[in-house]
């Protein structure tokens, strides 16, 4: 049951981040942050085993928030705090190599990005372009499979500060049994995890697993998903919001389109969670302006994937992929 707490009116410039869990029993528990733009006073009311904080400053308020929500969700709310933009990297598991992937996930954790994205390779990508689908197909064909990705998560996750949120299709959820695949994850140390093809309404069964084993599962909005919908959806979804740029699948695109603004001030008319923008981001521009026009993360995957996938050695692969990670870093808000 949510406590009763003082209006967030009294406050002035208010903001507020909800971080919010749906339980077995489909009951929102949620931590509400509102803050005024000085940063100067901070109310943080956290209705989690009925437990009530109220903190004074934006620090105090972080320290309540590490202790008892996920990562990813901390770690939105702690950039917004801030005013910052995360920059959330996707990398193709297995390409060219999982000793290779390993090592861009280090070195992607070093240039400062907030969260890696980590996409399990299959054989029928739907929601992927040709870059990812090369990807994905180089990486099958190399012997990689679900069970090699998870040991090599297990030896890269404790040297990373950035939390790790698991690609993966309906699929091998399904072949495994969700109750085991859900184990097997958070045992290699990932924090989250994105079903592209899963809709809504196949949602709750899943998220019984993942919060069962403290996974935020996040879910998409699209371009056509209706206004009412994305309320929905942005309600269930946790750690932040998924918002696909674009109809159509991954890929690098010249531009953003401009109604990228439009579907991020609609979606944020109906949640107050971070939102992060992907599909078509491909060039630091494209990042900055995203950013500029409010969103709280941007996702950068078949750039990243084109990079260190098909240059002429894995070397230097991971240099191009450093340096077009510490160019997408420097565009955004600090």
């Amino acid at each position: 049951m949510a406590m009763a707490v003082a209006p967030v009116s009294r406050l002035s410039s208010v903001h507020s981040i909800y971080i919010s869990h749906t339980s077995m029993s489909s009951s929102n528990r949620y931590l509400n942050l509102a803050f005024s733009s000085s940063q100067a006073s901070l109310m943080t009311e956290y209705s989690f085993s009925s437990r009530r904080v109220v903190a004074r400053s934006p620090q105090a308020a972080m320290a309540t928030i590490s202790q008892n929500a996920h990562r990813i969700a901390y770690t939105m709310a702690t950039l917004k705090v801030q005013g910052k933009v995360a920059l959330i990297p996707y990398l193709t598991a297995g390409d060219p190599d999982l000793d290779t992937t390993a090592e861009a996930m280090q070195v992607l954790d070093m240039c400062g990005c907030d969260i890696i994205e980590l996409g399990v390779p299959y054989s029928d990508p739907l929601a992927d372009g040709p870059v990812i689908q090369a990807a994905a197909t180089r990486s099958l064909a190399q012997g990689t499979t679900l069970d090699k990705v998870l040991d090599m998560l297990k030896q890269v996750v404790p040297n990373l500060k950035a939390p790790v949120v698991l690609f993966t299709y309906y699929n091998p959820i399904l072949k495994r049994g969700p109750e085991v695949f859900m184990k097997a994850v958070k045992a290699a140390g990932a924090s989250g995890l994105v079903v592209p093809d899963l809709p809504l309404e196949e949602t709750d069964k899943l998220r019984e697993f993942t919060f069962a084993n403290d996974l935020e599962l996040i879910l998409l909005t699209t371009p056509t998903t209706p206004q009412n919908r994305a309320k929905v959806i942005a309600q269930a979804s946790e750690g932040f919001v998924y918002l696909v740029s674009l109809t159509g699948v991954t890929g690098a695109r010249k531009s953003v389109h401009s109604r990228v603004q439009s579907l991020l001030k609609d979606l944020k008319q109906v949640t107050t969670k971070s939102v992060a923008v992907g599909f078509g981001i491909s060039l630091p521009e494209h990042a900055s302006q995203v950013a500029e026009w409010g969103a709280d993360g941007v996702i950068v995957g078949s750039a990243m994937v084109k990079l260190l996938g098909e240059a002429a050695t894995p070397k230097e692969g991971l240099v191009s992929l450093e340096k077009f990670a510490r160019e997408l870093k420097a565009l955004l808000p600090k």
